[in-house]
């Protein structure tokens, strides 16, 4: 057992590294009009919801 350890802060820059990617291929794919119209509906749902919870904050 002498394997090395990822420290929790290294877990996390890695999860957000990961994260950060995939968000940016789906804005790519998006801008491109890629992505099917039902995930373009759901992705603007989001949008609207954040944009509601963002404003009565």
């Amino acid at each position: 057992m002498n394997a090395p350890l990822i420290t929790r802060e290294q877990a996390c820059a890695n999860a957000r590294a990961v994260l950060d990617r995939a968000r940016a291929r789906r804005d790519a794919d998006r801008a491109a009009g890629r992505l099917a119209p039902d995930i373009e509906l759901i992705l603007r749902r989001l949008e609207r919801q954040q944009q509601n919870t963002r404003t009565a904050a």
